[in-house]
Formats: C-alpha cells, structure tokens, sequence
C-alpha cells in the first residue's frame, strides 16, 4: 500500500471516529444539526450518482422522499408502532421509493436532459397534489408518528447513528459505482449518450438502474426524516425546496465527483440550520440560496472541489517547468568540464 493511499485511509478513519463520537458530547443542539446534515450527505450523493453521473438534472427527487416518508407514516399509523422497532419499516419506504421510480423513469428517461428537467417538475407536482388531496395521507392535516418514549437527553443518537450509516453506505455505493463498468456507462452517457449507445450501452437501462438507486435511498431517508421530525404534512414531505437544495449542495462541490456532494453538503447544511433558527423571514434564506446558486454556475460552474484541483494541478506545472527552465539554463559543473575538454582536444 502506498503512503498516499495509507494517508487516505488515515484521514477517512480519523473523521469516521470524529463523526461517530458526536453525540458523545451530549450537546443535543449538535446532533439535532448533525442529524439534517447527515441526512444531507445521503441525499446529495444519492442525487449525484444519477444526475451527477448522468447528466440528466432531476428536480423531482422530493417525489422518493415524500414516498419513502408517507409510506412509513402510513405503516406505522396503521400498525400502531412504538418505540425502537419503527425503525424496521425504514427499508419498507426505500422499496416502494424504488418502485415508484421505475415507472416514473420509463417516462421521463424517454427523452433527452432539458425536457427531463421539466417532466420531473410536473411528476413532483403530481405527487404533492396526491399527497393533499387523498385521505389515506391525511391531506393537510398529514400524519403524526407515535410517540417515543425515550430518554430526552439522548433523543437525537438513534437518529444520527442511523443518518451517519445511511450516508457512509450512500458513500460508499457512490464509489463503488464509479469505479464499475455501470459508472462508466453513467458517465458515457453524461459525456455523449449517442456514442454511448453506438458502443452498446443499454443507455435507458443504465439510467433507470441509477434512478431508481437514487429514489432507494430518497426513500430511507425520508421515513427516517418522519419519526425525526414528528410529522408527515405534504409542504414538507414534497417540498421543492429540498430539490433546489440538494442541487446546489452538488453543484456547489462539485457536479458528478464523488466527494464534492460530500463537501456541499457539509458546508451548506449547517447555513440551513442557522437560518431557520435564527432568521424569521424563510424567504431570504431561499433568496441567499437563489443567489448563491447563480455565482456558482456563473464563476465556479465545475463546482469548488474540482475548481480547486485544477488550480492545484496548474501551480504545480507552473513549479515544474520553472525547475526545469531553472536547470536547463544553469549548466553543470560536469557539463562545462566537459565542454572544456573537448575544446582542448580540438
């Protein structure tokens, strides 16, 4: 093993250990936020490995959330749960999430990217009008989950634990999928989808498997997010702010690499938390987002992370080629003795 890759596994032990000892600081305020920003680490890499290693940008990803919160809410009013075993019913909601996906990406992956984009808006739409207007949802009124009647001081570990699992696992698919031959066939696809499908790539199937790995996951998270929260109401089931959100925590980072939704995340989260805390106008919270989002496709459209790298990648070549004019010009000792020799012979 080289020392980079010792380095790496190092660095990714240390914050593991970090993440994991959190609660253990038995600030309840700290794991309340590090439970949302978890969950956004989950939700920004499940997102990247379809859009961002696609290519298709998909505004509807708040369709699998809900679905995947509504389908635990429901399971568990209906089932008159309590205590630890709620948890039970979480991959219930990442399957039905899941299916959903499928027969929403027959249509929507049926065309190309930009009208992809607006298909998916009117899906999102759908499924909000859905979730307020059938009575198993509880319209307006939504869903209350049981009560859980756990200690108060640790309310929030079980919660984070579970976020910090989801979101290594997301990580941990998210690589595993990209050094596969099916990320490479995402990325194709992202590259040119055409010559992709020239070389034999069963484009729509590649992209249907992506999609419904993302809406898995949307699903998890989102029947975690209803015993969390303490409630299932369509505003916040199917809300559109959470796909504008995500895409920005992406962009941000670093579109279609894998630790810049990481990154994106882990920087834009904590913001989010402060802001509904700590600013009453919601709206301007949502206008700093707008506006952040504009700088970044306009000024930083790779994202940091890979803005970055390449500013990294060209001061190191600039160092490089300096050494080397340094050298070329600054003749050796060796060499001039030789010279001299020869001038000697002559």
């Amino acid at each position: 093993m080289s020392s980079v890759a010792i380095w790496r596994a190092g660095v990714t032990a240390a914050l593991l250990a970090l993440a994991a000892a959190v609660p253990l600081t038995s600030n309840a305020t700290l794991v309340h936020v590090g439970v949302f920003v978890l969950m956004y680490v989950g939700m920004a890499v499940s997102w990247n490995i379809f859009s961002g290693f696609s290519g298709y940008i998909s505004l509807g990803y708040a369709i699998f959330f809900g679905s995947g919160l509504y389908t635990v809410a429901i399971f568990t009013k209906h089932l008159n749960l309590a205590g630890s075993v709620v948890f039970a019913f979480l991959p219930v909601g990442a399957v039905v999430a899941g299916l959903i996906a499928i027969p929403v990406g027959l249509i929507a992956l049926r065309v190309r990217r930009h009208t992809f984009v607006v298909i998916t808006i009117a899906f999102f739409f759908i499924f909000q009008l859905m979730a307020y207007d059938f009575g198993f949802t509880g319209g307006s009124a939504g869903i209350l989950p049981p009560y859980l009647n756990w200690d108060p001081n640790t309310f929030n570990n079980p919660f984070y634990y579970i976020a910090l699992v989801i979101a290594v696992l997301s990580i941990l698919l998210a690589w595993a999928i990209w050094g596969s031959r099916f990320g490479l066939q995402l990325r194709a696809i992202r590259d040119d989808e055409d010559r992709a499908r020239g070389l034999g790539v069963k484009t729509m199937r590649v992209k249907l498997t992506a999609f419904a790995i993302s809406g898995v996951i949307a699903g998890l998270l989102g029947g975690l997010y209803f015993y969390f929260q303490q409630e299932a109401l369509p505003e916040f089931a199917f809300n559109p702010f959470l796909d504008l959100t995500i895409a920005l925590m992406v962009f941000v980072g670093g579109f279609g690499t894998l630790w810049g939704p990481v990154f994106g995340a882990l920087l834009l989260e904590p913001y989010l938390g402060y802001a509904q805390l700590q600013i009453s106008n919601s709206y301007i919270s949502e206008v700093v987002l707008g506006v952040l989002f504009l700088v970044v496709i306009l000024f930083l459209p790779r994202g940091i992370l890979p803005t970055l790298a390449e500013k990294l990648t060209s001061l190191r070549a600039a160092q490089q080629r300096s050494s080397a004019e340094m050298g070329a010009s600054r003749p050796s000792g060796r060499a001039s003795a030789a010279g001299a020799l020869q001038a000697a012979a002559a």
